[in-house]
């Protein structure tokens, strides 16, 4: 098994991910979070790792808050156009860019982190925990993990609204290698109890798009865009909402150790 890299199709993933109400809803809700989880470390520099950052959209946005960012991608795409990105925003100096797998970032750190984010990057790799793993181990004591995955429940529900009966009866295979379908959509109960295995401390679970992707009128999620944040807003860090997002992120501790 191979972990999957964006090369060949980075210009359709930046279209279709970042240029939609998809990608813009992901962030708004994203930030949320992030804001209350930066709000916790006070107003010092962070040092902060954004492990398979692709073009860099969230990791600019830190390094405009003057906090000190490494951004990893195995693509090398990917990096050019973080670079580019960063470069158009004048926060290079803050960035640094390295091109490489999430689990072979420790040979490329100095120091330990304080803030590790890891979005829509566990579903494409091929051994999650080995991943997980390797983002504690350049984690400081009392550092922070912002992981986003995609749900498996949300594929679920998504299909089924539709009415892709026989679809969701298989197992809801991947049918093409070349599409942004995530190769290994995640149960969160299992990622859950990843973490917790490791030794994360839980300390936050959000759903990511509760409402918008089941919505039969797909012109709403365009034109109602403002009452439709409002309501992911509302809704999104509740039961049953939250295992029904497509994504959900999580905000996790690795405790002090105590003596």
């Amino acid at each position: 098994m191979k972990d999957r890299n964006f090369d060949d199709i980075a210009e359709k993933f930046s279209r279709n991910i970042y240029g939609t109400t998809k990608g813009q809803l992901r962030q708004a809700i994203l930030w949320q979070d992030l804001d209350g989880l930066l709000a916790t470390f006070g107003t010092q520099p962070l040092r902060i790792l954004d492990a398979g950052g692709g073009e860099g959209q969230t990791a600019i946005k830190m390094a405009q808050r003057g906090h000190h960012v490494t951004l990893c991608d195995v693509s090398a795409e990917m990096i050019v156009r973080a670079k580019a990105a960063a470069d158009a925003q004048g926060v290079s100096g803050n960035m640094h860019f390295v091109q490489c797998a999430v689990q072979d970032i420790s040979q490329h750190l100095e120091s330990p982190l304080d803030l590790i984010l890891f979005h829509a990057v566990l579903e494409w790799v091929a051994e999650p925990v080995a991943a997980l793993q390797t983002l504690w181990s350049v984690l400081r004591e009392g550092g922070a993990l912002s992981l986003m995955f995609f749900n498996v429940h949300g594929l679920l529900m998504h299909n089924m609204v539709v009415g892709n009966f026989d679809y969701v009866q298989l197992g809801m295979p991947k049918k093409k290698k070349r599409t942004l379908s995530p190769d290994y959509p995640r149960d969160p109960a299992e990622v859950y109890r990843w973490l917790e295995q490791i030794g994360w401390q839980i300390t936050g679970k959000t759903g990511v798009r509760v409402f918008h992707d089941y919505l039969r009128v797909k012109q709403m999620q365009r034109d109602c865009f403002p009452a439709l944040v409002e309501l992911e807003t509302r809704y999104c860090r509740q039961e049953p909402y939250i295992n029904l997002g497509r994504y959900i992120h999580v905000t996790a501790l690795k405790p002090q150790v105590q003596g």
